[in-house]
Parts: structure tokens; sequence; C-alpha cells
């Protein structure tokens, strides 16, 4: 496989890569590693801003291809200071474009997708 330049560096220093312990940490994952993807995002909410609280910190934990990898580091490093309610940020067809995935790789995006709408929704509910 022949992957564009920005994919690969993302890849190589995966950014991003790890784990968020505490309060305000929502968890979600999303994928199977016997389906060949999965993904873990912990986002860490800003709880000393006002509603709606924003992310201050975001981390992952993947198994999968390069793009899916890539992707994710991107996404972390693309959300701290954006509200809890904003969703991937993106989009699924932005990663695509900008990481230039194979069509046949677009439900590792999705996947991807799922796990951060997850942990989204994990943060915002250690909020309340």
């Amino acid at each position: 496989m022949n992957y564009n330049e920005l994919t690969r560096r993302y890849f190589e220093s995966a950014r991003g890569a790890g784990t968020l312990v505490g309060p305000g940490v929502g968890r979600g994952a999303a994928g199977k590693r016997t389906q060949g993807t999965w993904v873990q995002f912990d986002v860490e909410a800003d709880r000393a801003n006002a509603a709606p609280p924003l992310i201050a910190a975001a981390r992952f934990c993947a198994f999968g291809c390069p793009h899916t990898i890539a992707a994710c580091a991107w996404v972390v490093e693309h959300a701290v200071g954006l509200r809890l309610d904003a969703g991937l940020p993106g989009g699924v067809r932005e990663i695509s474009r900008i990481f230039a995935v194979p069509v046949e790789k677009l439900g590792r995006l999705l996947t991807v997708e799922d796990a951060w709408l997850a942990a989204l929704a994990a943060a915002r509910l250690s909020c309340v």
C-alpha cells in the first residue's frame, strides 16, 4: 500500500497515543481486533469551563492499519479546545481526503468516529 506523506508522518510519530485517567475523563471504544480495527479514545473535559465544556486533552489507543493510526493521532491533535458536543474533528470525509484513504477502508474511519463519539458522550457524563 502506498501512503501519502501526511499519513506516513502521523503514523510514524503517533503523537497522542496513550491513555488519560482522572475526573472528567471519558473513554469510548469501537471495533474488534479480530476484525482488523479497534480504537479507544480518552477525552478529558475542561471542568472549570462554563457550559458547554471544552476538550482539555485527548489520547488514543488503536489496533489497525497506518490510515487508522494516523487518523486517530490527527483527531486527538485537533480536538483540544473544541466543545464536547462538536463531534469528530473534520469529519470522516475530511479525514478520508487528507489521508487519501481508499474507499475500501472507509469502514475503519467509521470505527474511529464511533469510538470518538462514545468518548465524548462519556466525557459529557463525567461533567454532570
